[in-house]
């Protein structure tokens, strides 16, 4: 089971620039901890400071050579050409493969601000991953043969089609996806329930299919300590979260939580460190390299 980081781009600090350095840091950690994906999540209008991904991940390119990398697009809240710039431009900046996470996003209030709504957010985003395909094959805008993107990416690109648990979501991951970017709210119950629908619909379109999940996790050598942290979050309510769908605990403990996944058939996760401090944030961080080897050892 590979193991890579959803870095999160949220920080608390006052002072931009030192929020900033403490992203840069944990890129550092997750490269030293060889783990196999540096990714970015998408939000906007947040209430705390939260770094873009497209110019943060440029940014933290520097300190990553372990990997693949990705970066996740709420795509009906973004123009596909622009996104397909963006990608072909961070894409030049790395020989990885690069993974492109796709998610639909929610909230009505955040779509009106960006101008379009979340009644037809399924439609939108499949037309945008066939137009941003279409642009990466060097195809003209609207068969347009003056209008390209350049660069285009010139390694591989995978798309991982976020869904939760819809239907249609998960219809839409093994039709037009390289793999199924499962929720993070899953507990082991509904993702194999919801797993064995994508193996189905993968069957139907001739697919090999290829589930991924992410997970919110604290992981310490002080396991003890890991639990606490844990609980007083999911006493806030952190994320709408169900502990049996959080990863917290020693590196012991996470093993035997992910190997639960691994055995469902989810052949990568990708972690997301909880809202803890910096210094926990780097240990978890180092951890999740130990982690990775007992997991696949």
């Amino acid at each position: 089971m590979r193991v890579g980081l959803s870095l999160s781009s949220t920080s608390f600090d006052k002072d931009p620039f030192e929020g900033a350095q403490a992203v840069i840091e944990r890129a550092r950690a997750a490269n030293e901890a060889k783990l196999d994906l540096l990714s970015l999540g998408d939000h906007h209008l947040t209430p705390m400071n939260y770094f873009q991904n497209v110019p943060m991940l440029a940014r933290l390119l520097a300190e990553w050579d372990s990997g693949p990398v990705g970066c996740l697009f709420l795509l009906p809240l973004w123009n596909p050409v622009l996104v397909a710039e963006q990608v072909g431009t961070l894409a030049a900046l790395t020989k990885s493969t690069f993974v492109i996470q796709t998610g639909v996003g929610d909230g009505e209030a955040i779509f009106e601000a960006m101008g379009t709504s979340t009644k037809t957010r399924g439609a939108d985003i499949e037309e945008s991953i066939a137009t941003i395909q279409d642009l990466f094959a060097g195809n003209g805008m609207n068969g347009n043969p003056d209008l390209h993107i350049n660069p285009v990416p010139t390694q591989k690109i995978e798309w991982w089609v976020g869904a939760s648990t819809s239907k249609a979501g998960i219809r839409r991951a093994a039709a037009l996806g390289d793999a199924w970017y499962a929720a993070p709210f899953l507990n082991p119950r509904k993702a194999k329930e919801l797993l064995d629908l994508y193996r189905q619909y993968c069957r139907e379109y001739g697919k090999e299919p290829r589930p991924i999940i992410r997970k919110d996790v604290i992981v310490l050598n002080d396991g003890v300590k890991a639990k606490r942290l844990g609980e007083k979050l999911i006493e806030k309510g952190y994320r709408g979260m169900r502990e049996d769908a959080l990863i917290i605990g020693s590196p012991e403990q996470a093993v035997e939580q992910l190997q639960t996944f691994k055995e469902l058939g989810f052949t990568d996760v990708t972690c997301r460190c909880m809202t803890i401090p910096q210094e926990e944030s780097i240990e978890t961080i180092n951890l999740l390299g130990k982690v990775k080897t007992l997991l696949n050892s």
